[in-house]
């Protein structure tokens, strides 16, 4: 039996159970630097980092009308992911620059098909159009919702387009979403650069989260790779009794930064999660009042609502406080 054709069965190292703690997001001790205290402390660390960029051909500053090739909290995120390491977070930005150029990012992004993203949502952590109590864009992950029929529509796609249409969404995230989120008001009043995240496993099958693997995977590793420290607290509810083992799987996707911001509340994660989300931006099945399943289209807040209106469909930015296409 070849170890790429059924799950594992074996025992697997029990998860520790994390609970967030009442205030705010989870606090990030690991060495992973925490956003709330990167606007002064840092600020000096950040101009150190950003000659050097330039001098290495990876950036340039803002001059006259012209906006930097990069802002600062981009930048910031390199740093805080490499726990301020002047020469790893050059390495990992020279890498993901790299990266970029290689799979023509930007181009592939600006061209994206609209019919195409707005049906690649549906297979990957989808935006409530809600935040959690510190202003963080507030996603879900369901993964019963890739059913057997969404599964072998994902399986006909070919490899290379499903890494492209992850790109397009993570585009979507970095250049839409947390802009957009980090223009409205909100405590504390530090840059909007990660995601609160709730992942849903109820109804999943062994079997069903192992014919997943590569799907999942390759999102993560190139979130960890090309987009660190978009990921803030990740809250795994409704989690099975096998959750162990599938936890043997998939660990190793994540650095250790990531994994301890990783939080099992089980079945009834009502009291844990509120902590971190209100009640009317919560959804519904996970003990909050806002109407709202994986399946719908983000349903925005009333200060979104003044911000854009509507959300927008397709490849979108959001810069200088308006929407535009990139």
């Amino acid at each position: 039996m070849s170890a790429q054709s059924e799950p594992p069965d074996s025992p697997a190292a029990p998860v520790t159970q994390k609970v967030a703690d009442a205030a705010a997001p989870v606090p990030v001790e690991d060495g992973h630097i925490p956003v709330r205290s990167q606007t002064v402390e840092h600020s000096g660390l950040l101009e150190v980092f950003k000659a050097n960029l330039a001098q290495a051909g990876l950036y340039r500053a803002a001059v006259d009308d012209v906006q930097a090739s990069h802002d600062d909290t981009t930048l910031m995120r390199f740093l805080r992911a490499r726990r301020l390491d002047l020469n790893k977070a050059e390495k990992q930005f020279a890498d993901t620059e790299a990266w970029r150029k290689q799979h023509g990012v930007d181009e592939l992004f600006k061209t994206f098909d609209t019919t195409e993203m707005e049906s690649s949502r549906r297979f990957y952590p989808r935006w409530t159009g809600r935040r959690d109590k510190c202003g963080l864009p507030l996603y879900v992950y369901r993964l019963a919702s890739l059913n057997s029929t969404l599964r072998k529509e994902l399986d006909a796609v070919p490899s290379e387009r499903r890494h492209q249409r992850i790109i397009a969404l993570y585009e979507v995230m970095t250049r839409f979403v947390l802009p957009l989120c980090d223009h409205l008001p909100h405590e504390p009043l530090t840059p909007v650069s990660s995601v609160t995240t709730i992942i849903d496993l109820e109804g999943v099958s062994l079997s069903g989260m192992w014919s997943l693997r590569s799907h999942l995977q390759q999102a993560s590793t190139m979130a960890t790779a090309n987009y660190p420290e978009t990921l803030n607290t990740i809250a795994i509810v409704n989690s099975p009794s096998f959750f162990p083992t599938i936890w043997n799987w998939i660990k190793g996707w994540f650095d250790e930064g990531t994994r301890n911001k990783i939080h099992v509340l089980g079945k009834d994660p009502g009291e844990s999660i509120r902590a971190l989300i209100n009640d009317e931006d919560l959804p519904q099945v996970y003990g909050g009042k806002l109407e709202w399943v994986f399946e719908d289209e983000p349903s925005l807040d009333s200060e979104i609502q003044k911000a854009i209106t509507e959300m927008p469909k397709g490849p979108v930015i959001f810069t200088n406080g308006q929407v535009v296409k990139p």
